[in-house]
């Protein structure tokens, strides 16, 4: 254990169920947790950082990703925006398919640094890409990869079943059982689900999308988790809707409902297709969504309406979405997104959330939707996962009078001044801690170089 002292921290907020705000104070903690907030703080012991001028927010938690999209990221051949989704995955299925272990390791690398840069300390992975012929063991590739960075990972062990002669887009090098999938599953809980408080890695079983896979792998999915205690995750209300009435005759939360795979241990990704009654389903339910604004707003889809889903009970968190519908792993750049979107959709029913509230979505309801009261907010006993914004610059002279809703509102999306994981610092002036960023950018290029052949021949 290792004791470090933030001093002279200009002020904390805290994300709480007060909305506190601490100024001028110091931040004792014992890794991995804060021990005290308060002034004049001392402690022989501990490192201390100087933390004037700059202000301290809970970490941001990710609830949506698909890490290994990074090596396939601007693109115009693949422009999203020009296709619908279904288009869009017959496009980039066929790439995907090539993706081995290698590229795995150092795409995931490259999306958690970037999350990381912008004060992402929990980042959760929707991983559906396991390709017959270059590996099956991609999970393994990100925790390996985390463990090196010092993020808090958790594991969404995805797959897609429904083979193309039965109506998906899934080539057959992408395509799995449910038998395999289950094992696998399996697999991972069994050798990395930590069930402690301030855990470093978690598994997640998240069948990738219910229009490209059988029934029974959702409700045998849903039958493994609730075994082990872990939690659920997929694709909702993303365009299949209309496939899922012609090949089920119902929509696509009905279905998973039979399979099932709702409840408060369960969330969704995007939710867009979603009628305000299947809203009041999920809050009937406990369930949550993940609403990932940038895809949305490529792709010309409609705009969810938070204040209406928030006032279901629903748990709205938030996601980058992968890095082919993106382009971008900054959560900081999602929170501004985010903020200008439903401020432009809250004209239409006269009021929106605050940009504090989407905060909030990213921080304490990202704790909520992953099941970890000890992380989303700043207090004793809480994990000491932070960031800081330097604030004594030149271009926030005049915005900062309200640190509440200052990140969304100013626009701050650039990288911050430093990220702590459990105590520890990972990311300080420019520089993740724990790797030679240098040696790390070498090597992944060469891993891109392979995909990057087969994306310029489309």
């Amino acid at each position: 254990m290792s004791k470090t002292l933030l001093k002279n921290v200009h002020a904390i907020v805290t994300c709480d169920c007060d909305d506190t705000v601490y100024e001028n104070c110091d931040v004792l903690i014992d890794s991995p947790r804060i021990l005290q907030i308060g002034k004049g703080l001392e402690d022989d012991q501990a490192q201390v950082i100087d933390c004037t001028g700059k202000v301290i927010y809970p970490g941001l938690i990710g609830t949506h990703h698909h890490f290994f999209q990074t090596f396939v990221r601007n693109r115009m051949v693949i422009d999203y925006p020009s296709m619908t989704v279904m288009e869009w995955l017959d496009r980039v299925y066929p790439i995907f398919a090539n993706v081995d272990e290698e590229i795995m390791y150092y795409s995931s690398l490259t999306a958690m640094a970037d999350l990381v840069k912008h004060g992402c300390t929990t980042a959760f992975d929707h991983q559906y890409n396991h390709t017959k012929g270059h590996g099956v063991y991609m999970i393994d590739q990100q925790v390996r990869g985390a463990e090196q960075i010092g993020v808090r990972y958790v594991g969404g062990r995805s797959a897609n079943t429904l083979p193309m002669e039965k109506g998906s887009p899934i080539p057959p090098e992408i395509l799995e059982t449910t038998e395999g999938f289950l094992e696998d599953c399996e697999r991972l809980i069994n050798k990395y689900h930590d069930r402690e408080p301030y855990a470093m890695t978690q598994i997640v079983v998240a069948p990738c999308q219910p229009i490209n896979s059988y029934p029974e792998t959702f409700s045998e999915a849903a039958k493994l988790a609730r075994k082990h205690g872990v939690r659920m995750h997929t694709h909702l209300g993303e365009g299949e809707t209309a496939g899922m009435l012609e090949r089920y005759g119902m929509r696509t939360l009905d279905w998973c409902e039979e399979q099932g795979f709702i409840g408060e241990d369960v969330w969704f990704a995007h939710c867009w297709e979603l009628t305000v009654e299947e809203f009041e389903k999920l809050g009937k339910y406990n369930s949550g969504v993940s609403h990932c604004p940038s895809p949305a707003i490529l792709g010309g889809f409609p705009i969810i309406d938070m204040k209406a889903i928030q006032e279901t009970g629903t748990v709205i968190s938030l996601g980058c979405d992968g890095s082919s519908t993106n382009d971008s792993s900054s959560l900081l750049d999602t929170l501004r997104t985010t903020y200008l979107m439903q401020a432009w959709h809250s004209k239409e029913r006269g009021g929106s959330v605050s940009p504090y509230e989407i905060l909030k979505m990213a921080t304490v309801n990202g704790a909520k939707t992953l099941g970890r009261p000890e992380l989303g907010w700043l207090g004793e006993g809480q994990a000491a996962d932070l960031f800081a914004i330097n604030i004594q610059k030149l271009e926030y002279v005049g915005a900062t009078h309200d640190l509440l809703n200052f990140l969304p509102k100013v626009g701050v999306t650039g990288e911050v001044d430093f990220t702590m994981v459990n105590g520890a610092v990972i990311f300080k002036d420019g520089k993740l801690t724990r790797v030679i960023e240098e040696q790390l950018q070498e090597e992944a290029t060469k891993a891109y170089a392979k995909i990057s052949v087969l994306l310029d021949q489309i």
